[in-house]
């Protein structure tokens, strides 16, 4: 075993979610070795071409990466982790925490052919496949926006992908509906979390009301900007949002979760082209963090 590869445990606990080999044709190549090296090229974003010759034929292990990120099977796999964690009272509901971190594009991320890309020989196009391919322009070039929900262990619920410029705020609901941990006993997933924490920029009249009408108590500080309204109108502001300031202190959780998701440099600069590939590529590293005590 290398150093970052899976250990006995975390092999363990990912073999029983991974697709099995059957029908006719080719099988695939060995699960174990070829997960290896997607988690070598996760954590030191080295060009697929360059993967150690011991995880076999590099465009064997870039292709299991690409063809289960078309399909959805990572973020199944990342969905069945969750729910074994829960199962097993190692998934942390009492806060929730809601955030985003920009990515630097490398230069070889950008040139996706316009065309929409295909998936196997259904032709149907990748679910997270996203026309603007989750580039943004800035100041310092092109940079992509990871916004993620992440539970009191610090590991993440739920995660989009979006260009940089993108606004938090404006993403919050899309977000929210990520966090969806099904029940190994069956039943209903667990959408709803005891407390919810965010930062200024969720702080608005439409976000506040999205919480309150699902029940989900929450502390997101007012903006200045926000006060200064709110008091100029008199008795018509209203009365202030309620903030719980001991519960504000956890909102750290997210960005502890953040540190540890942009340990992969694969997750910290985005080599990609595609989004649904760079998408696939943030969630294994997330399938990672789960996997781990």
């Amino acid at each position: 075993m290398g150093r970052g590869d899976l250990t006995n445990e975390e092999w363990a606990r990912l073999l029983p979610h991974l697709p099995v080999n059957g029908g006719r044709g080719r099988q695939w190549s060995d699960h174990r070795r070829v997960l290896n090296g997607i988690y070598f090229r996760e954590r030191t974003g080295v060009p697929w071409r360059d993967l150690p010759v011991r995880y076999g034929k590099w465009k064997a292990v870039y292709e299991r990466h690409r063809r289960w990120s078309a399909d959805g099977t990572w973020d199944r796999i990342l969905k069945a982790v969750q729910t074994q964690a829960d199962a097993e009272g190692r998934l942390d509901w009492s806060q929730v925490s809601i955030g985003s971190t920009t990515c630097r594009a490398h230069q070889h991320a950008a040139g996706a052919r316009k065309a929409a890309p295909t998936n196997g020989s259904k032709r149907a196009v990748p679910a997270r496949h996203r026309a603007d391919e989750g580039l943004g322009r800035s100041r310092g070039g092109l940079t992509s926006k990871i916004h993620l929900a992440g539970e009191g262990g610090r590991r993440p619920l739920g995660l989009l992908i979006t260009p940089g410029q993108a606004h938090d705020g404006i993403m919050f609901e899309q977000v929210m509906a990520e966090v969806r941990v099904p029940r190994r006993g069956g039943g209903h997933p667990r959408t709803r979390p005891d407390t919810l924490t965010a930062d200024k920029a969720y702080s608005c009249r439409r976000i506040r009301i999205y919480l309150r009408r699902r029940q989900v108590p929450h502390s997101i500080p007012e903006k200045k900007d926000q006060v200064g309204h709110r008091l100029a109108r008199g008795s018509a502001g209203g009365r202030p949002p309620s903030f719980d300031r001991a519960a504000y202190k956890r909102r750290n959780e997210v960005e502890h979760m953040i540190n540890r998701l942009k340990g992969f440099r694969a997750v910290a600069t985005r080599y990609d082209k595609r989004a649904y590939v760079f998408h696939g590529t943030v969630t294994v590293a997330a399938i990672r963090l789960w996997l781990r005590n």
